[in-house]
């Protein structure tokens, strides 16, 4: 048992070191926060609420050889303020070593039941790392959504410009009335204030961002660069066998299980005693009566002890509770797992949605939007058709192009859920 416990400390403590080495070099050093990989590892290395977690783990671990150790031996020691006087002299002072021993398989039961409460919060670090992970994902994207948003309405803004200038001109050219002018001017006005309230949207994003990374929540973060959409072909049944493979959550419930159950085995320990051992020795003088044989000899005296344990009802009531807990872990993991895949199934499900959107958007919507656009534009040059209808289409591509990047922003933060429950990371393959 003692070198399993030692392997088992050792091998923690070398991952601790190799997960937290570069945040105890550099806690502060400022990064290249570019990528969603970026923000990710400085995240892991510096977020307070992890750190915090690990060390919890860590705690959790120490108490794995301090339920190994036996009791602390028992120093007595006497002195005889009158002097017993004994055949051999009077006996002056005793001094004792005394050790109790917990009886078979106590200490065993103790650390094993031990050693799953630390693998229990080894995965509540885990699934910690898996929700902090997901939180900076959702708010990586939606900085990215805002700063692709903040182009568009930008980019819509010069257009209708544009078409100021066009309904300008048909105005010189009294072509067009004066309302089409007022009614571009109107156009223009609204998406300036769409686009500042976008641009004033920075701070308070930056601050969610920062705040995971445990940094200020003024410091400068730079827009994400672009990234590729790439879907990737996910089947239910398997990411519902990889969630109970790997959940940390579910994983955690059945180390708990495992300490009830070696709780279980203490309980009934419990029905027996300990026995203690131990060594007195008694200094004596010499006997005042001279020729008595062994004057003077020092006694030396071999104990033996034991606790009774009595009271039975109590031990009873122990064993029944601990088995409480086990039942009472086993049902809550049974309520995990049924909630957790019914969540994988709708995670999966706007999953999915989400790509069918986005194929929606980038190869019809989107592109029959600005073909529509620009036959307007030509439409209203040649007067056959209102401003109105021209405002209309611009209109329209708008929204259909903030759809189009709130539904990549969905796609992206529907895999991080899915990647947060299933406990490991999916990729294209």
């Amino acid at each position: 048992m003692a070198w399993r416990v030692r392997e088992l400390i050792l091998g923690v403590m070398l991952i601790g070191a190799a997960q937290f080495a570069v945040a105890a070099e550099e806690p502060n050093a400022p990064a290249e926060l570019l990528t969603i990989q970026d923000y990710l590892r400085y995240a892991a290395l510096n977020n307070a609420g992890l750190k915090a977690e690990f060390e919890q783990w860590q705690a959790a671990l120490q108490q794995v050889p301090q339920a190994e150790a036996l009791p602390d031996p028992r120093i007595t020691y006497g002195y005889y303020i009158e002097e017993v006087e004994t055949r051999v002299g009077p006996q002056k002072q005793r001094v004792g070593i005394s050790q109790m021993f917990p009886w078979f398989g106590k200490i065993e039961a103790k650390t094993d039941a031990t050693a799953a409460k630390a693998r229990a919060a080894r995965q509540r670090y885990e699934a910690s790392k898996l929700k902090l992970f997901n939180d900076v994902k959702n708010a990586f994207y939606e900085f990215a959504y805002l700063g692709h948003a903040i182009r568009i309405a930008d980019e819509n803004l010069e257009l209708v410009k544009h078409f100021e200038d066009v309904a300008r001109m048909k105005y010189t050219a009294a072509a067009a009335g004066h309302p089409d002018l007022i009614r571009a001017q109107v156009e223009m006005a609204k998406l300036e204030d769409i686009l500042r309230s976008l641009q004033e949207m920075r701070k308070p994003s930056v601050a969610r961002l920062n705040a995971s990374l445990n940094r200020p929540a003024d410091a400068n973060l730079p827009w994400p660069g672009t990234e590729s959409f790439e879907p990737i072909r996910l089947e239910q049944r398997a990411l519902m066998d990889t969630l109970i493979q790997k959940n940390p959550q579910l994983a955690e419930l059945s180390h708990e299980a495992e300490a009830a159950r070696s709780r279980i085995e203490l309980a009934k320990k419990k029905f027996y005693p300990d026995i203690g051992v131990g060594v007195d020795w008694i200094q004596t003088d010499r006997a005042m009566s001279s020729g008595a044989a062994d004057s003077g000899k020092d006694a030396v005296i071999l104990m033996f002890s034991m606790n009774l344990p009595l009271w039975q009802d109590s031990y009873r009531a122990g064993e029944r509770q601990a088995r409480a807990e086990l039942i009472k872990t086993e049902q809550q993991r049974i309520e995990t797992e049924n909630s957790l895949l019914a969540k994988v199934t709708q995670v999966l499900y706007d999953y999915d949605d989400s790509i069918r959107k986005i194929r929606l958007y980038r190869d019809t919507l989107i592109p029959k939007a600005e073909e529509l656009l620009q036959s307007s534009e030509a439409a209203y040059k040649a007067g056959t058709i209102d401003f109105l209808s021209l405002v209309d289409a611009q209109r329209m591509l708008l929204q259909y192009q903030l759809a189009y990047e709130r539904a990549l922003v969905n796609n992206q933060q529907k895999l991080a859920e899915l990647e947060m429950l299933i406990g490991v990371r999916l990729a294209a393959k």
